[in-house]
């Protein structure tokens, strides 16, 4: 089960619950800026979430972290590359935005890396580095489902800035093109802004 709630005035933002329906253990991908909201739902439904996975650190994107890992009991995940976003305003934005964010308690993941849910090792998602909107940009791809949560990577009908800390737009069209566009082309992308698409009909976009 995949359920989007969308938070924060500024920037609304898409987070998303991965949820395994036999066991109602799941993941949060992306937190928005209300932590808050995201657990009292999460706790509505019954869902135990046992990770908060970020696709990159953006202020939109991690602003309620904290307060859902708190209240949730779910650490937070993010790329190698992170600490230089979670650990500066000027680099995630926030001192652009509603003031300053932080957060000091991550753990970071690899390239690659499987990440399983305790509860049904069956559910995994896979980690591909997308730098380029940032440089701690990432996908989460799971095969058996068709599906990939891919942040800011990518957008309906759009693809991610790249004029802000980080950026660089060769880097982020070489990312889109070796982990994105490889993926099945009815994969369903799930972004963090837009309503979902797919790899085939980005392709179709981009490639003439």
């Amino acid at each position: 089960m995949i359920e989007c709630m969308t938070v924060g005035d500024m920037i609304p933002t898409n987070a998303f619950f991965y949820i395994d329906d036999t066991t109602q253990h799941g993941f949060l991908i992306d937190a928005g800026s209300d932590g808050d909201l995201l657990a009292e739902h999460a706790e509505m439904r019954g869902w135990t979430i046992e990770r908060l996975l970020l696709t990159h650190c953006h202020f939109d994107h991690i602003g309620g972290a904290e307060d859902f890992s708190i209240r949730a009991g779910a650490p937070i995940y993010a790329a190698e590359d992170s600490p230089r976003y979670y650990s500066d305003p000027r680099w995630n934005l926030s001192l652009w935005g509603s003031g300053s964010v932080t957060l000091s308690d991550v753990t970071t993941f690899s390239d690659r890396e499987v990440i399983t849910l305790a509860a049904n090792p069956d559910v995994a998602l896979e980690v591909r580095y997308t730098p380029g909107h940032t440089t701690d940009s990432c996908i989460f791809y799971s095969a058996r489902d068709g599906v990939a949560f891919v942040g800011d990577t990518i957008f309906c009908a759009s693809v991610g800035r790249t004029d802000f800390p980080g950026g660089d737009e060769q880097m982020l069209w070489d990312s889109i093109a070796r982990e994105v566009f490889t993926l099945p082309p009815d994969t369903v992308l799930y972004s963090g802004h837009t309503e979902p698409t797919t790899v085939g009909a980005e392709m179709a976009r981009y490639r003439r």
